[in-house]
């Protein structure tokens, strides 16, 4: 039997239940593609479910301000993601009367929307026979037939998705798709189990004990260093934080007073830096607790993040002018990054101060 007969066979067996398979329209498709970039399975059911609630349709999206919608992702990271679904609605709404358009090359215009996201919504919303490949694709693929071109170039990029359109069954590239990122997740993992592969007879790297080393990627460049330090400022009830600004990451989300060293520093040092200095006195602030997190890693940089409690007698002009003073209480209204979430964690059911 050929590949797709096989992997067809394999998938009317032993597909996934899993919640957003039940929908078939273009926005509950969009949504379950974009929360399963860089997350998880198991923990994109509960993001699915509960962006669904507070979100039933693409037009109270586009008319939810920014933080609620920032808020709601909040604990999946990468947050460009929520803010790309964002700018997304409001142009669907605008544009194209609050529908999905049922073109590939109309999807890709969108902001978020990559080739994969678009011949997801194409296939299994509109039915159109694309192939739509994720990273569990071109693993398959690499695998079964023994190529090692890297799957991270634009020249893989290419020839797999030619490869993957010449393999669609005639009136549903739906199951196709879905039965590639199944067997992608059940069968043919990074760490392949081959055992109970159906398609060992026929698998070039299976046959050519080449399974460890396809498919082939390019080499990842060194990740950034950045020695991130937070000042949790305690003033009476209140604490200061800004809103994250720019193209750096986290942007749009809110957080304590951040002072960013090129190297290491504690807090004797720290205070001796200008940016402290423009903050705040030294001499009306009093040191409570120091809190070093683990690093936390992103796709391309690695922050080793610290968390100093200050209490403040007078607040000082600067902190008053470029942050927010906010309630202590309140804090938890507002989107945060994952680091910072953790950390307030940590202070109410740990730290006890």
């Amino acid at each position: 039997m050929d590949f797709t007969t096989l992997l067809l066979a394999w998938f009317r067996d032993n597909q996934r239940e899993l919640p957003w398979k039940e929908y078939k329209d273009a926005y509950s498709v969009w949504v379950s593609e974009i929360i399963l970039q860089q997350t998880r399975v198991q923990q994109g059911k509960m993001y699915f479910n509960r962006f669904l609630e507070t979100f039933p349709t693409i037009e109270r999206l586009a008319e939810a301000p920014e933080d609620q919608v920032l808020k709601t992702w909040q604990g999946l990271g990468y947050y460009s993601r929520a803010r790309n679904m964002h700018k997304t609605a409001k142009k669907i709404m605008r544009e194209y009367g609050g529908s999905f358009p049922k073109d590939t090359g109309l999807l890709q215009k969108l902001d978020g929307i990559g080739p994969y996201t678009a011949a997801a919504i194409g296939s299994f919303a509109f039915r159109l026979p694309v192939a739509a490949l994720d990273g569990n694709g071109y693993r398959i693929l690499a695998r079964y037939f023994g190529i090692d071109t890297p799957v991270d170039s634009a020249e893989a990029k290419r020839s797999f998705t030619t490869l993957a359109q010449s393999l669609l069954p005639a009136g549903d590239s739906a199951s196709f798709n879905q039965a590639l990122m199944d067997f992608g997740s059940l069968i043919c993992t990074p760490r392949p189990v081959c055992g109970i592969c159906p398609m060992i007879q026929t698998c070039s790297a299976y046959r050519d004990g080449q399974t460890g080393r396809l498919p082939v990627k390019k080499e990842k460049a060194t990740a950034k260093t950045r020695y991130f330090h937070y000042l949790d400022i305690e003033y009476g009830n209140a604490t200061f934080i800004r809103q994250r600004t720019g193209n750096d990451i986290w942007k749009g989300l809110y957080e304590f007073p951040l002072i960013e060293t090129s190297s290491p520093a504690g807090y004797p040092n720290l205070i001796k830096t200008e940016d402290f200095k423009k903050m705040l006195d030294v001499s009306s602030c009093t040191l409570i607790n120091i809190y070093r997190a683990k690093p936390h890693k992103l796709s391309h940089q690695t922050i080793y993040p610290v968390f100093y409690r200050i209490r403040l007698q007078s607040g000082g002009n600067y902190l008053q002018t470029e942050y927010l003073e906010i309630d202590r209480d309140d804090f938890s209204r507002y989107a945060v990054s994952r680091l910072i979430e953790k950390y307030m964690d940590f202070f109410h059911n740990f730290a006890g101060l």
